[in-house]
């Protein structure tokens, strides 16, 4: 049986690939479950048609990253935190208020893209990466200063 995948199965194949299975597992497993459609020729065009519109779409949302990017490399972000004596911050500073500061410079990004050093528990410079794509990041420079 020619079947053509709908997602990733693990062992047998990813998204899009078109395979030869045995008929039982293709009939009792794969196509009840909607993992699989069989692969005529309509199915086979329609399958080739969604990966030119994935590809655009993906080729689209990675020039956008690139794009900002270039404009978020370098940024300076500074914190003022409680500090005691030697400059060891009462709590740290979290990827929330990472974000905030991206926020309040125009930068929606999510907190979960952002990529703290380990512990930011004292003052002083730290580079930040920010994910923006699956292959695009942008690095930014996060000063801890002690409030006064």
């Amino acid at each position: 049986m020619k079947i053509i995948l709908r997602e990733n199965v693990p062992n047998v194949g990813k998204i899009g690939d078109v395979l030869e299975v045995a008929d039982g597992f293709g009939r009792n497993y794969l196509l009840p479950r909607n993992l699989a459609t069989m692969a005529n020729e309509r199915n086979v065009r329609q399958m080739d048609h969604n990966k030119r519109v994935a590809a655009a779409r993906l080729a689209k949302a990675r020039a956008k990253a690139t794009e900002e990017s270039k404009q978020i490399n370098g940024l300076r972000l500074v914190v003022t935190k409680h500090a005691g004596e030697e400059g060891r911050l009462f709590g740290s500073v979290t990827v929330r208020e990472v974000a905030d500061l991206l926020e309040e410079k125009g930068f929606a990004v999510d907190r979960r893209d952002i990529l703290l050093p380990d512990n930011v528990r004292s003052t002083g410079e730290y580079a930040v990466t920010i994910k923006l794509h699956h292959d695009v990041t942008a690095k930014v420079t996060l000063e801890v200063k002690a409030e006064a």
